[in-house]
């Protein structure tokens, strides 16, 4: 299979529309269907089911949308790594770390600090992302090497090293009456009528549904906390840097979160192997 093909399947797995999916990709709609059909033919196997109600996945499609996603995603990661590699060999070296805005600061600022001090080290680019959004970069090679948090974030296919396991805390804003609680439960956090938790976005940019306000990075959910407009369960680190507005309890029943470092397995790069070496040594 071609990547022109992969891009063309998944643009009409994801409209379920030939026409919004020709404009999509700025072709017209005879050649796309005509490379459909023939995937469908080389394949052996019906991908959509054409009907005068629209387009609809088939078994046999779903599956090779969901791999043709990792695919595509792993060659604009190949191109994005290989432009890097380009530059290095020009004498501007430099490895792309990724990590969630707000959390682990003080792993991050060890992490650098540590690694600074190894032979051959080179200058580390920092991509501060919103939640779960360190894996996609990493994936699509935007970034080398992420720190994850686990069970949140998906580490299917990288290579990863446990660095710790901190157990969560609420933010609320100071002064509520349970700010002063030796500990709460995740019922009780999640029943704050005048709290409610805040709606991240999804990969597509939409929010689910719910009382909470929309939120896009720490910055606005710890100012919407401490105008007492929500709440948030984070991990144990996020204590760090609390403004005076804030409070944490710790919420006992929440599952503990471990902060991993991830990287591609296939990954050959020198710079990577010293962050993962001076994560794991911190």
């Amino acid at each position: 299979m071609e990547t022109r093909e992969l891009r063309y399947f998944v643009a009409v797995a994801e409209e379920l529309h030939f026409g919004r999916a020709a404009r999509r990709l700025g072709i017209a709609q005879p050649p796309l269907s005509r490379a459909i059909s023939g995937l469908e033919r080389r394949l052996g196997a019906v991908l959509l089911e054409r009907g005068s109600r629209g387009v609809a996945l088939t078994g046999a499609g779903a599956v090779l949308l969901q791999e043709a996603r990792f695919a595509l995603d792993a060659v604009e990661a190949a191109e994005r790594r290989t432009r890097r590699a380009a530059l290095a060999s020009d004498g501007r070296p430099a490895v792309v770390l990724a990590a969630k805005a707000g959390a682990s600061s003080e792993l991050l600022a060890k992490l650098l600090d540590a690694y600074a001090t190894q032979p051959g080290a080179v200058a580390v680019d920092v991509v501060l992302c919103g939640p779960g959004e360190q894996a996609l970069v990493l994936r699509t090679g935007q970034a080398d090497v992420a720190l994850l948090h686990q069970p949140f974030d998906d580490t299917t296919g990288f290579d990863t090293e446990d660095l710790y396991t901190e157990s969560q805390v609420v933010i609320l804003p100071a002064g509520h009456p349970l700010s002063t609680r030796p500990h709460l439960r995740l019922a009780e956090v999640s029943g704050l009528p005048d709290l409610p938790l805040p709606r991240w976005p999804r990969p597509d940019g939409t929010f689910p549904d719910g009382p909470g306000p929309q939120v896009r990075d720490h910055t606005q959910l710890t100012q919407l906390i401490a105008l007492g407009r929500a709440c948030a369960v984070v991990p144990e680190s996020g204590r760090s840097g609390l403004g005076s507005g804030l409070a944490a309890v710790p919420v006992s029943d929440a599952p503990h979160v471990t902060t991993v470092i991830a990287w591609p397995p296939h990954s050959r790069s020198t710079a990577v192997a010293g962050l993962v070496r001076a994560a794991t040594a911190l």
